[in-house]
């Protein structure tokens, strides 16, 4: 009784994971169907023979055995043949040459049978929770789901959809400033979904700027119905981003449309993204014109441009300097990712001060002359060029210390002071 109630409580099991993943009825049928098939034929040799009749509704199953009745000692195939004798203990009225079909009592298989009749059907419900839960999400990259936090730990967040199948937020795909708790909601883009050896991981992201592209989508009409369109977007996560968007239609503002009145439309995309800045720009094809107001709100003065290096010398008077940088660089660095161009910010100089200029090597009795071969490493050949560009650019470009440029700067401005 034990073996037939472990039998039962099998397929229950399996009734009950349909139910919580939604495979359909006729998927169901065929892999439990299978399964048994599968355990019938190593115990017999085959199952061709065999009738099995699978009711996943209910939870039960009957298997039964087809054999043709042969002569008492005609039998070949006890899989395949009965005897006569045999038979007419089933019914008393058989003769040679009917078929029999007799019920099998899958228990009395033995218990070897029922765990080998187990591990199959585990082995098929897992690759089913796999398949059902990498088709419902490869078509779905791009698109942005609200799911439940599960569980958090140190390097990612575990989340779960309504249908309970788990969701992967890594640390790398989270924005700064976010915090979570169990059980809140939290909206993220699904950025990939990884499927080796068949064990599909679902990765979300809040970092990613189709997350921004999303949530615009949703908040302006314009953009979902392809009045305005989204050229290209660049975020540094929870600080800032930059956003450059055109229409077709001259009658659209499109800058107008995405930020809406007093900013109305982007306010809740800025507390989604932990009180990130937006800025929206309109695009052109007009490269030159393009940088320039990427690097808004700075007004810049002229422009060099590179186009097979892919950069960008910008002159600025000396109060616009620090808004085409902006705090911690962060404006220029927004305008480098939109626009593909590395931009070099410099200050506008007077030819009168420009002819009294001086060779950084001529200061090498001062400043150690790996320092002037950093500084003349990213194209600053003089006093006046160096005391000229930005410090934020001394800094990040020629890898230098704070204090080393500060010392640069200040032997530098000595010189012209005397």
């Amino acid at each position: 009784m034990a073996i037939k109630k472990e039998t039962i409580s099998m397929v229950d099991t399996f009734k009950e994971f349909n139910e919580s993943k939604h495979i359909d009825r006729t998927t169901l049928v065929s892999v439990l169907e299978e399964s048994f098939r599968n355990v019938i034929a190593k115990i017999f040799g085959s199952d061709e023979n065999f009738d099995v009749i699978v009711n996943p509704d209910k939870g039960d199953f009957e298997i039964y055995r087809n054999r043709v009745v042969v002569a008492d000692n005609d039998v070949q195939d006890e899989n395949k043949e009965i005897s006569l004798t045999e038979a007419r203990k089933i019914e008393a009225d058989y003769e040679v040459g009917e078929d029999v079909s007799e019920p099998v009592d899958f228990a009395k298989f033995g218990r070897r049978a029922i765990l080998n009749l187990r591990q199959t059907l585990a082995s098929k419900i897992l690759e089913l929770e796999h398949d059902s839960l990498y088709n419902k999400y490869k078509d779905r990259v791009g698109q942005v789901i609200s799911a439940e936090v599960y569980q958090i730990w140190k390097r990612e967040v575990l989340l779960v959809d309504d249908e309970n199948n788990e969701l992967v937020l890594p640390k790398s795909e989270q924005i700064q400033k976010d915090t979570y708790r169990k059980g809140e909601t939290v909206r993220a883009v699904i950025l990939r979904v990884d499927n080796e050896n068949n064990n599909p991981k679902i990765i979300l992201s809040r970092t990613s700027p189709i997350f921004l592209e999303r949530l615009l989508e949703a908040e302006v009409p314009e953009i979902a119905d392809g009045l305005i369109t989204i050229r290209r977007v660049a975020r540094m996560p929870g600080e800032r981003a930059k956003v450059a968007v055109e229409s077709y239609d001259e009658r659209i503002d499109p800058v107008g449309a995405c930020v809406g009145v007093n900013g109305g439309r982007v306010r809740g995309i800025v507390r989604e993204l932990c009180n990130e800045n937006i800025d929206v720009i309109n695009y052109t094809a007009n490269t030159k014109l393009f940088i320039q107001r990427s690097l808004s709100p700075a007004k810049v003065s002229s422009l060099n441009l590179n186009e097979e290096e892919m950069k960008a010398e910008v002159y600025l008077k000396p109060e616009e300097v620090s808004l085409a940088i902006g705090r911690g660089g962060l404006n220029i660095k927004l305008a480098s990712m939109l626009t593909g161009y590395t931009i070099d910010v410099f200050r506008e100089v007077d030819e009168n001060e420009a002819d009294e200029d001086i060779y950084l090597d001529e200061f090498s009795d001062e400043i150690d002359m790996w320092v002037i071969d950093a500084i003349k490493g990213i194209g600053l050949d003089t006093a006046k060029a160096v005391i000229n560009a930005p410090r934020e650019m001394l800094i990040e470009k020629a890898d230098l210390e704070e204090e080393t440029v500060d010392n640069v700067i200040r032997i530098l401005k000595a010189e012209f002071e005397q």
